[in-house]
């Protein structure tokens, strides 16, 4: 038995996306007291083998043209029904309250947040032109940001980054999965000095890479900060 067919099959009873991590110890636990060897066979699976599983289980929904897809969205793989049929979807499961769009300006600031994180409000704010305080709560509210920890330069500001929501409000797999936006990262910004007691090897770097963002933690609670300017 192949090993994406065990994962289809749990994918499909679960009621809830299923990350790799948390399939990998389903296929642990089943391996608990028993001697099948079949089951045994799986119960070390290597996380590279479980994700290579799936994306070669997602490539036969998608060849198999079936009414939906397996896919990733914020790291956890689920089953999804194609768009195509959302008329008699609706019909049959009704039709959800979904939060209200995000304006444009928000869309601005998030963008900027997701392409240079961890960034400061005053970076964004260079880079828009703008005061985003009133646009910064609201994503704050929404939770597709958060702070996390403060800049190592003179006035300590926060830092915001994107959240677990963020990934999920766009449907996408990980931050690797953002549109290519190199013109956006390389906007250049006037940074405040650093602070006279951080040592040089403490200096955040100029800009992380994407993976080195989504690495970085996601603290829940956000830093108060007092307004410093009219909302945008």
């Amino acid at each position: 038995m192949d090993l994406k067919f065990i994962l289809e099959s749990l994918l499909f009873a679960s009621p809830k996306p299923l990350s790799v991590s948390e399939l990998r110890e389903v296929l642990a636990k089943a391996a608990e007291g028993t001697e099948d060897p079949l089951v045994l066979s799986f119960r070390k699976a290597k996380a590279g083998a479980v994700e290579a599983a799936l994306e070669e289980l997602a490539r036969d929904h998608e060849t198999a043209a079936r009414s939906y897809r397996l896919v990733c969205v914020a790291g956890s793989w689920q089953f999804v029904s194609l768009p195509d049929f959302s008329p008699w979807l609706r019909a049959f499961v009704g039709v959800k309250n979904r939060p209200p769009r995000l304006s444009q300006a928000a869309l601005e600031t998030l963008a900027i947040i997701a392409y240079r994180q961890p960034a400061t409000r005053a970076e964004i704010e260079q880079i828009r032109g703008v005061a985003v305080d009133g646009v910064m709560q609201t994503l704050l509210e929404r939770e597709l940001i958060a702070a996390a920890g403060r800049a190592e330069v003179v006035g300590r500001p926060v830092q915001y980054i994107t959240t677990q929501a963020f990934l999920e409000y766009f449907g996408l797999p990980n931050l690797n999965a953002l549109p290519a936006a190199e013109e956006l990262r390389r906007i250049p910004v006037e940074r405040p000095e650093s602070l006279a007691t951080a040592e040089p090897s403490a200096t955040p770097p100029e800009q992380l890479s994407l993976d080195e963002a989504e690495r970085a933690p996601q603290p829940a609670p956000s830093v108060p900060e007092s307004p410093s300017a009219p909302a945008s």
